[in-house]
Formats: structure tokens, C-alpha cells, sequence
């Protein structure tokens, strides 16, 4: 089966004026357009295509890279505004539409949006949407207490910061743990903190416990090592200071300060930590 929206693996078959026919398994075809035929090909190669439709509504492939595929999340720039709707950029000829009654927010020519990419089944046509939260679902999680997870920055609310989880589930980051800049669309790895009441997920960008004291010494050594072997802030700097220079908590930087110097490797000043 020829699924559109996503990479496929198809063999080729003929060699054609408008281009290559590509074939799957179950005899369905698709062409290839000469601009994203290879230099070199024998018959019965296979191509690893993206299938979508074309601006005529034909079924094409092409060997461009998208930002998003059918079921993925990305970070996209709109470049017009009709009385339809927004079409955003997303690395291919036809740009990506987004309906109006799948903007969270009216979307304007030169913005940038996180949305998701479906497939609207009356149509065949691949759709964006930046209402992200409806494409997630936390009532079975695939996730457990202290997993490492793939997370992308959704949307700030008064608690912290929404994120995705692994491409299917909400999760928040509080703002007490966050201590560094996030922007929407960032993608980062998070460790699973807590899982609450009505499978809610909490993030924590740092490992939890005795985890956290390896990653985070290490991550304080490169910080030191970056600042010329110097760091101006030591266990009797503010909170906000620590988080300044170190991106981390106060406790957090403490428990690093405590691993490295136990290593030997720093050495602690009155005015700072020195790198041995």
C-alpha cells in the first residue's frame, strides 16, 4: 500500500516521458516527475519516495525532504494568508494548508506555528492543524515513572510549559523546574517526574535523584571548561544567579559542585570554581 503523507519504499517500474512509475507490493502505482529522477536508475531499483498530492490533486512522489510527515509535529512558517485559510511552508512545491477552523489562532503571513499534519480522509489531502492538543491522548500511556522521553515545546500556560511527549501525550514542565530558555517548537529529551491523577504527566528536563548527579556534574564540568576553567558563582550565590550562569537549580548545582569536587576536579575559591 502507497501511503501518502509518509516516506515509501517503492520499486521502480518504467521509465516514462513525465517521469519514473513507481510500484508497491499490491500494484498500486505512483509517479516519480522527471525533476526528482535520479541520475542513474536501473529498473527495479527501489527509491525511498514521499507520496502526497500535487498542486492538480494528483497522486505524486518526490524525493524532497519534508519538515513534517502525516501524524508528526513541527514548527512551520506561514507564507500566505487567503480567504481560506494559511499555507505554511513545510520543504515541498505544495505548500501546506491550514483551515481556518484548525488555527488555535488566526495565522499571518511570516509567523511561525506549531501544528500537526493529518490526513482529511474525504479529500486525500494532507491538512495542518495548530489545535496540537486534540491530536494527543494521555487515557492509556505508553510512558512510565522516570523514562526518558522525546519531548517538543507546545504552549506556555500559568503552571510552566505544556510540551508533547513522544509525538502522542501532554505533558508540563513546571516553572520551577525550567532553567533555561524554551521556545515553541523546541525539541529537547525530559525524564517522566510524576505521573498524576487523570494519567497528567510532569517533565523534568534534569534526571531524577541520585540520576541526575552524573548528567549534571558533567554538564557543569563543560559549563566551567566553556568559561576559560572559571565560574563565578559558587554554593552562596542566589538562586538566580546559579540559574544565570549554570542553567540549573540551586540544589541541583550543589549536588554537581559536590560530584566534581569529590573527583578532584575543580578546585573552590571564595570568588568562584576553578577547573583543575
Amino acid at each position: 500500500m502507497i501511503e501518502i503523507g509518509r516516506y515509501n519504499a517503492l520499486k521502480i517500474l518504467r521509465d516514462t516521458d513525465p517521469g519514473l512509475f513507481l510500484g508497491d507490493l499490491e500494484d498500486n502505482e505512483v509517479l516519480l516527475p522527471n525533476r526528482y529522477v535520479p541520475d542513474a536508475f536501473e529498473i527495479d531499483d527501489v527509491l525511498e519516495v514521499f507520496v502526497y498530492l500535487d498542486n492538480e490533486e494528483r497522486l505524486v512522489a518526490v524525493t524532497d525532504d519534508p519538515y513534517i510527515q502525516k501524524g508528526e509535529f513541527a514548527l512551520l512558517r506561514c507564507n500566505a494568508v487567503n480567504e481560506y485559510g494559511a499555507f505554511l511552508d513545510w520543504g515541498l512545491v505544495k505548500e501546506l494548508f491550514c483551515p481556518f477552523k484548525e488555527q488555535a489562532f488566526k495565522m499571518k503571513k511570516g509567523g511561525w506555528y506549531l501544528v500537526h499534519c493529518y490526513l482529511d480522509e474525504k479529500t486525500d489531502r494532507l491538512v495542518a492543524s495548530s489545535k496540537t492538543n486534540r491530536f494527543l491522548d494521555n487515557s492509556a500511556l505508553s510512558v512510565q515513572l522516570y523514562d526518558e522521553v522525546d519531548l517538543i515545546v507546545s504552549h506556555p500556560s500559568e503552571l510552566g510549559m505544556n510540551v508533547i511527549v513522544n509525538n502522542c501525550h501532554l505533558g508540563l514542565i513546571f516553572k520551577d523546574a525550567i532553567f533555561k530558555d524554551l521556545s515553541i517548537g523546541d525539541r529537547l529529551k525530559g525524564i517522566v517526574k510524576k505521573i498524576r491523577p487523570g494519567n497528567k504527566i510532569d517533565v523534568s528536563l534534569q534526571k531524577i535523584g541520585y540520576r541526575n548527579i552524573k548528567s549534571t556534574a558533567m554538564a557543569l564540568l563543560d559549563i566551567i571548561t566553556d568559561h576559560n576553567g572559571f565560574l563565578n558563582v559558587t554554593d552562596k550565590s542566589s538562586p538566580e544567579a546559579i540559574k544565570s550562569v549554570a542553567q540549573m537549580s540551586k540544589k541541583s548545582f550543589k549536588k554537581a559542585v559536590g560530584a566534581l569536587y569529590k573527583k578532584r576536579l575543580i578546585r573552590l575559591e571564595s570568588d568562584g570554581i576553578y577547573l583543575k
